[in-house]
């Protein structure tokens, strides 16, 4: 999708002055799936504390794409990263499957290229 690939990010029991480097982080890596992956058309991060560490749910979403994650640990930028991680490799898996799926059905059909057997 283009650069303005909307991220919402919902943060919650996170101390004050860390909410504005999370937000800048997440933002950031979410830019670079976006211009990564162009079928991507929203992000959607909840970050939030949970007894004596953090839990992050993620989804993404777009033309040919709907996943969502979750992930626990010690700090909220850990957290947030693992869900991202988790998320750039479905987007990878499903983005080669449906490409080279493709490069099989041609590759299969030779006549629909113009080239004869």
């Amino acid at each position: 999708m283009s650069q303005s690939t909307p991220v919402v990010i919902h943060v919650k029991d996170v101390e004050s002055d860390q909410v504005e480097l999370l937000h800048e982080a997440i933002e950031m890596r979410c830019a670079h799936l976006a211009r990564e992956f162009h079928e991507v058309g929203r992000f959607e991060l909840n970050v939030f504390g949970q007894g004596t560490g953090f839990e992050a749910h993620g989804h993404v979403s777009g033309k040919h794409t709907d996943f969502g994650t979750h992930a626990l640990a010690a700090t909220a930028r850990s957290a947030a990263d693992q869900v991202l991680d988790k998320l750039a490799q479905q987007l990878r898996r499903a983005h080669d499957k449906r490409i080279f799926v493709q490069r099989r059905e041609a590759q299969r059909h030779p006549l629909k290229r113009g080239l004869q057997p």
